[in-house]
């Protein structure tokens, strides 16, 4: 175990470890956490993969059907006929941009606002054709399905960044953090060993001191006694 496999700075005695070992088991629980957290959001996004597919090839059917529409309508009334009632009409697109909240994760919410409901033109009709209406109407639902892409994608990104985050939590939890507090752990378990061991080598030393030293302080009251000690062999 070297100085880079635990924590710096530590004290090793029993209240840091206490500390310790309330760490170890926070960040256990934090990781467990992070892991169930990064599943379910790779869950989550291939199923939003999966719609996104869907939802792109919704976008790009709806476009090819508007400029068929809009083709047809060149052909009706003309490429300067449609020309002019797209200036008569120059209609505003409004975009409402809200958010909503995916596991942790803010998405946002892309929506067209129209006043009208989108039935309305604002062109006169003189010179024109329900080709013409028929575009409008196309485009207008090929619109609402771009946008419905662009706030999946962007809710695909979002997510991705999130999954990519929450890895680096994890790995750091799983290879780093909790790998030096468990190292630390043992550390200081085996410094207060050596306390215990030497503690005890020191006590041993002490009370055989004191014992000779109770010897000798009745062997000296005995003599100042006037007692006869017997010889000690040597």
């Amino acid at each position: 175990m070297t100085q880079q496999d635990i924590l710096e700075d530590v004290n090793p005695t029993r209240m840091e470890l206490l500390k310790l070992k309330d760490r170890i088991e926070l960040a256990k629980k934090g990781h467990k956490l992070l892991k169930e957290k990064r599943d379910a959001l790779i869950m989550e996004f291939f199923d939003l993969v999966k719609k996104a597919s869907e939802v792109r090839e919704k976008a790009i059917e709806k476009l090819m059907k508007a400029y068929e529409k809009l083709a047809a309508a060149k052909t009706t009334v003309g490429t300067t006929g449609v020309k002019c009632a797209s200036m008569a009409s120059a209609e505003e697109v409004r975009v409402d941009i809200g958010s909503r909240n995916v596991m942790g994760v803010v998405v946002p919410i892309i929506e067209r606002v129209s006043e009208d409901g989108g039935t309305q033109v604002a062109y006169g009709f003189a010179d024109t054709s329900g080709a013409l209406d028929e575009a409008v109407r196309a485009f207008r639902e090929a619109l609402d399905a771009v946008l419905e892409l662009a706030e999946i994608e962007e809710t695909l990104r979002l997510m991705a960044e999130e999954i990519e985050r929450t890895k680096r939590r994890v790995n750091a939890l799983e290879h780093i953090v909790i790998p030096r507090l468990e190292n630390t752990e043992k550390y200081i378990e085996m410094k207060l060993d050596e306390q215990e061991r030497e503690n005890f080598v020191r006590l041993k030393r002490v009370k055989s001191m004191l014992e000779e030293r109770r010897a000798e302080e009745i062997e000296r009251e005995l003599r100042e006694a006037g007692a006869e000690l017997p010889e000690l062999e040597k």
